[in-house]
């Protein structure tokens, strides 16, 4: 098996800081030892100055295949999750046609394994109608089940409360939902499109699909949740107020309902629409500098427990049209670890805890197996991040197929210079550097 030995490394893991050595043997990581190690190697890589940092795992990416490849694919977006040493993503069904059966969700495993240099799993997708599929889930093999409780890109709205409460009392996977109330949000919208017409400017985006509208739906689910012992997991919280429904009081693997944080979401806040725009509009919407600071501290405080990206390609053509003709969504993966790593250096959070919830916390809420933390027999699923560099972010060097990026100009103060996955180094010198494949995920479960 070849054998890559990792020397001089500031390991960030598990909650602490060390420099160790590490051994990576075939898949999987041999040997950690913070006295050194002079084990001989097929390749040695220095990594000193760097933190060695465990693959990120994002719960929550539209990779747009099949049906809306113009936009993305599997192939150039998880290359571009591993530009960003994102190791393993989970992606949604609302692709065309929708992965609402397990037959067409086993298309999209079979073409992950043809194209993805990351580790994959997908959701299936619900419907007012699929309960039988629902009950068919291997939940070693699958992530989780999607609920469109508020509609976005696609046509998989979920919002008969009858259809959605036979599917939380009878579900026995790990639900994952977007909460957003689409009633409100039509009241909304019709309101602000009696004084602009079509072209409403995008500032007033929160204001139509507001936090009103996301608290109605997400205590919605939480509740039916609490009442049927249901497994939920609450993607993008957006604002302030939903932080009451979740909890910090027990251990993330005694919950029952969690919750996701977003990078963009901590990230921008609405005064970024006057100059960004169509690019930052996703669902739920990017509100305030208040709910930007209140979403990070229930990061802080673990009543969030993960942080992921919603990464939404969509072409530049069809962000230019007008507020109701405009997708919602944006790419993001390729830089969030970078991102996040900045509000470390601004002293907003520790890079311990930028680990445990981009890494170690998704493995154990979704209770993947062997992934998410740098320990011996684990996945070498890892990326080296180097503080002393920089990344400007432009086109010539994103992976995306959609080629833009919403931050565009700005310049990261550090690089992630190799991504290991399954231990190959599929990433280094800011290139893709192997054909070798990813795996499906497996769950203990």
């Amino acid at each position: 098996m070849n054998k890559i030995l990792i020397k001089n490394a500031q390991l960030v893991n598990e909650g602490e800081q060390y420099f160790a050595d590490v051994l990576i043997k075939g898949q999987f990581i041999e040997k950690i030892e913070r006295q050194g190690i002079s084990m001989p190697a097929d390749q040695v890589i220095d990594a000193e100055g760097s933190f060695l940092i465990p693959g990120a795992i994002d719960d929550q990416v539209h990779f747009r295949e099949p049906g809306l490849v113009h936009k993305a694919d599997i192939q150039s977006e998880s290359r571009a999750a591993i530009a960003g040493g994102v190791t393993s993503f989970m992606e949604m069904p609302n692709t065309y046609p929708p992965a609402t059966t397990l037959e067409l969700l086993e298309e999209k495993y079979q073409r992950a394994a043809q194209v993805s240099p990351a580790n994959y799993s997908f959701y299936l997708g619900a419907t007012a109608h699929n309960l039988e599929q629902i009950l068919r889930v291997d939940n070693q093999t699958i992530c989780g089940v999607k609920i469109f409780m508020g509609s976005s890109t696609g046509d998989m709205l979920v919002d008969d409360p009858k259809a959605i409460e036979s599917i939380f009392s009878q579900c026995g996977s790990l639900i994952a939902t977007h909460c957003e109330d689409d009633h409100i949000i039509a009241a909304n919208a019709e309101k602000f499109r009696k004084e602009f017409g079509e072209n409403i400017p995008f500032k007033y985006h929160p204001l139509i699909r507001s936090e009103e509208a996301c608290y109605a739906s997400s205590s919605f689910a939480v509740n039916l949740a609490k009442k049927y012992g249901t497994r939920l997991h609450v993607l993008h919280i957006s604002t302030a107020k939903e932080l009451e429904l979740f909890t910090n009081d027990i251990p993330l693997l005694q919950k029952k309902i969690t919750s996701e944080a977003c990078v963009h979401h901590l990230w921008f806040n609405d005064s970024d629409y006057e100059k960004l725009g169509s690019l930052i509009k996703w669902n739920p919407a990017i509100k305030t500098q208040t709910d930007a600071h209140a979403i990070l501290q229930a990061v802080i405080d673990n009543r969030i427990d993960v942080i992921a990206t919603d990464h939404a390609p969509h072409t530049l053509e069809e962000k230019s049209r007008p507020y109701f003709q405009c997708p919602s969504g944006g790419p993001l993966i390729q830089h969030s670890y970078l991102a996040m790593f900045e509000m470390v250096k601004q002293g907003k959070i520790s890079l311990e805890k930028v680990v445990e919830k981009m890494a170690h916390h998704v493995a154990m809420l979704y209770e993947i197996d062997r992934r998410g933390f740098i320990r011996e027999g684990f996945y070498a699923d890892l990326a080296i991040l180097n503080p002393n560099k920089t990344t400007l972010v432009n086109k010539e060097n994103l992976y995306y197929k959609c080629n833009w990026s919403p931050f565009e100009g700005h310049e990261f103060q550090a690089q992630i210079t190799h991504t290991f996955v399954n231990g190959n180094l599929v990433f280094a010198n800011q290139k893709i550097q192997t054909q070798e494949k990813g795996m499906r995920l497996k769950f203990n479960r």
